[in-house]
């Protein structure tokens, strides 16, 4: 019985290689990116290309383990879930209320700690932001929301 699941499992681990999701490979600097409704640093641009765009842009840089399925499968989901939140390619494309709240939640994930996501930072440490980082992200947050005056409109 243990034999018959043990090759049933393996025919089906087999079977899924062949499954292939769509890969995240589009541009991720567009003409509707980030850069064309807020001014993005260099400082923070590199910051978040190396923490956030592999989830949160239409340009994803697959680890090794990605052509492995369930694992492609699994990063295939996580990455369509992180771009449906927040997507820094069509960034310009959102209204100026969504920008302004886009700003906020970048900025509050990351004094929360939860981005980038720590699963996420385990297996690529170099994502993994400073405190310094954070701060200057969060800073370059709340000038750019000032700036599109948005929170001032609603008061």
């Amino acid at each position: 019985m243990k034999t018959k699941i043990a090759i049933g499992l393996l025919v089906v681990l087999v079977l899924i290689q062949f499954i292939r999701p769509d890969l995240n490979q589009g541009e991720a600097a567009t003409p509707q990116d980030i850069t064309h409704a807020v001014q993005v640093p260099d400082d923070v641009m590199l910051t978040l290309k190396t923490s956030c765009y592999d989830c949160h842009s239409n340009h994803t840089n697959y680890p090794w383990y990605a052509s492995i399925n369930p694992v492609g499968m699994w990063l295939g989901h996580h990455i369509e879930e992180g771009k449906e939140e927040l997507n820094f390619s069509t960034f310009a494309q959102y209204p100026k209320k969504k920008q302004d709240h886009k700003l906020e939640e970048i900025g509050e994930e990351l004094e929360e700690g939860h981005m980038p996501l720590p699963a996420y930072t385990l297996i690529h440490t170099d994502t993994k932001l400073s405190e310094q980082q954070v701060k200057r992200v969060v800073e370059w947050v709340n000038a750019e929301r000032q700036k599109l005056g948005v929170a001032s409109e609603a008061h």
